[in-house]
C-alpha cells in the first residue's frame, strides 16, 4: 500500500501512513535520518514525514494541520488537535512488545493544530 502525499506551499511532498502497518513501513524507512515526522500526541493518527531536511515552517504547520485532519482524535473531538515534532534521529528502537503503528521517540516538541485551520485544510481537500 503505497502511502498517502500531500503537496506543500513550497513544492515538496508529505508522506502519510494510511494505518498502523502502513505508518511502521514509513517511520522504518526514515527511522535514524534527519526528517522531520509528525504525529498527534493522542495515539491514531498518520505518521507524516516531510520529504525535504530543511522544510519551512510553513511546509511543517500544513504538515501538523494534515497529521491532525486525518486523526481519529479529529473524528472524535473536533477539537484542537496536539502534534508532536520530531526528527527520524529521536525515533527509538520498536520493541516487540509495542503494539503495531507505535514507536519510542526520544525527544519532541509539540504544537498546537487549531480547529479553523483543520476545518479549512478539509474544505480545501473537498474542493480538488
Amino acid at each position: 500500500m503505497k502511502f498517502r502525499e500531500i503537496e506543500l506551499p513550497s513544492g515538496i511532498v508529505a508522506f502519510m501512513g494510511r494505518n498502523s502497518e502502513n505508518n511502521d513501513k514509513l517511520v522504518n524507512k526514515y527511522r535514524g535520518k534527519k526528517n522531520k515526522i509528525l504525529h498527534t500526541v493522542a495515539s491514531g493518527s498518520p505518521f507524516c514525514v516531510i520529504g525535504e531536511l530543511k522544510p519551512k515552517r510553513e511546509d511543517v504547520l500544513l504538515s501538523a494541520v494534515a497529521c491532525a485532519f486525518y486523526s481519529q482524535d479529529w473524528k472524535r473531538n473536533k477539537r484542537d488537535i496536539k502534534v508532536n515534532i520530531f526528527t527520524g534521529k529521536e525515533v527509538g528502537r520498536k520493541w516487540p512488545w509495542m503494539k503495531q503503528g507505535s514507536w519510542k521517540v526520544k525527544h519532541s516538541r509539540t504544537i498546537t493544530v487549531k480547529k479553523k485551520d483543520i476545518l479549512k485544510f478539509g474544505r480545501d481537500r473537498k474542493k480538488k
